[in-house]
């Protein structure tokens, strides 16, 4: 059976167009074979990493206290769920011309040396290799690939640094300028394999 992790970056549940889009990426990918999917909807509250969350999650793991391993419960869950997942659908807009807070702080739980990543001699090795990632971005006036997207490279960056090098990005951006955009990621979801 297939694994899809779906993570929903969106703070809105009605009218998302982001949301929409991961909907017609998550039916497609689904179509015709036994698939689970695991929804991770960070509009329903992310933690933010902490004083005491660092100090667990640089303690080795076999000296963890019981609070600590408590404190790092959630992000041990969201590691396992990438760890999980075949797929990964990261669906998000445009906030302020980043990403939304919540999917900042999702990367700041997953993002953990011995975990999702390992430094070596030759540097840092991503230990979430094999997978494949589509990043669904939405945003009224932030066109990927301009000048001010800051989005699409910083997130390329850190889901390779964890292994995750296999990235597409499915592009509803700009939809202030480009009326047909929502129709042209549409198709770009169409002719994913």
């Amino acid at each position: 059976m297939k694994n899809v992790l779906r993570v929903d970056a969106s703070m809105r549940n009605e009218g998302s167009v982001s949301r929409s889009l991961a909907d017609k990426l998550i039916s497609k990918l689904t179509a015709g074979d036994q698939v689970n999917v695991t929804e991770r909807d960070l509009a329903s509250g992310v933690e933010l990493i902490s004083e005491s969350w660092i100090g667990a999650n640089f303690t080795d793991p076999a000296e963890r206290t019981p609070e600590q391993k408590a404190t790092l419960a959630t992000s041990d869950e969201m590691v396992q769920e990438l760890r999980d997942a075949d797929t990964i659908v990261i669906a998000t807009p445009v906030y302020n011309f980043h990403v939304p807070a919540a999917l900042k702080a999702w990367i700041d739980l997953i993002a953990r040396a011995r975990e999702t990543f390992r430094y070596s001699e030759e540097g840092p090795v991503g230990l979430l290799t094999g997978k494949k990632v589509y990043v669904v971005v939405t945003s009224g006036g932030t066109a990927l690939g301009s000048d001010i997207d800051f989005i699409s490279g910083w997130l390329k960056f850190v889901l390779n640094f964890m292994g995750l090098t296999d990235v597409t990005f499915i592009d509803g951006s700009g939809l202030m300028f480009d009326e047909h955009k929502v129709e042209k990621a549409e198709q770009e979801i169409a002719e994913v394999a």
